[in-house]
């Protein structure tokens, strides 16, 4: 099966096209994809450099590429139209059906999606952020009264990445807690979370995935050892249970369904929407 040459076209960043376009490519599992973001074609000396780029890979490769646009402007979408490729543009697939819908022209503006028009909530994402990296891994606790949510789980199993995609995404306030190992031992919550307990979450990982992760980062000693992880996750999911905490495994999740699982199981709000 001959590799396709993908583009992602857009008058701002490209997150948009590159987001819908990957959710479309993932159902096609055997086919080899190259990608290629084409972001702020804002003008048609852009537009046209763009259509030489594709049109100069489908004069070399047997296969047509395919081109995913959210380009806005009607002048410049309809130029690539003509390019030597199959053209899938969002815009046009989804805005009509949505004014004749809601009987209204919509305004046809350019970074609505991912620009600073909304101050207020990319203030949020910031605020959030620099909370998430301020109570990470445990090192402050005193603030936890402000936080949306705290996972917990032992070290390695997604929770810093995890609290950075919640702050980043969603402007939640999220910080983490990993559990270390005197406190897996003793079975009980750590003193410093009893007050919050109905703010906690727990993330699990199977120990495969877990040895994987750690040897990738501390090879030598007991800290990856088959023994230590297994003895680590049997006695954090022992705590969870213990206490009700809801938890997720992460071993086959992204970040996004992680954070999607622990938003629609909780009653954390979503401060702001992506």
């Amino acid at each position: 099966m001959a590799r396709r040459t993908v583009f992602f076209l857009s008058d701002q960043t490209g997150v948009t096209a590159e987001t819908l376009g990957h959710s479309l490519l993932t159902q096609f599992e055997e086919q080899e994809f190259e990608q290629i973001t084409l972001p702020f074609i804002d003008s048609v000396d852009k537009a046209e450099a763009a259509i030489r780029q594709i049109n100069a890979v489908a004069s070399e490769q047997a296969a047509r590429p395919i081109i995913f646009s959210t380009l806005v402007q009607d002048d410049l979408r309809e130029r690539f139209m003509h390019a030597s490729g199959l053209f899938l543009d969002f815009f046009d697939t989804f805005l009509g059906p949505l004014e004749t819908e809601l009987q209204v022209r919509s305004s046809h503006t350019v970074g609505r999606a991912h620009g600073m028009k909304d101050t207020g909530a990319y203030d949020k994402r910031i605020e959030a952020t620099n909370f998430a990296l301020t109570y990470d891994d445990g090192a402050k606790t005193k603030g936890y009264d402000k936080a949306d949510v705290i996972l917990i789980g032992v070290s390695r199993s997604g929770k810093t990445p995890t609290c950075l995609y919640l702050a980043m995404t969603y402007g939640v306030f999220a910080a983490n807690y990993p559990l270390a190992e005197d406190e897996l031992e003793s079975g009980d919550l750590p003193p410093v979370l009893v007050p919050f307990r109905d703010k906690l979450y727990g993330l699990t990982i199977s120990a495969e995935r877990l040895r994987q992760i750690r040897k990738e980062r501390r090879a030598a000693g007991r800290y990856a050892s088959a023994q230590q992880v297994a003895f680590e996750l049997r006695a954090a999911e022992a705590l969870f249970r213990r206490y009700q905490i809801s938890f997720v495994n992460t071993t086959a999740f992204s970040i996004e369904e992680i954070a999607s699982t622990i938003l629609s199981s909780t009653n954390v709000e979503r401060r702001v929407r992506p």
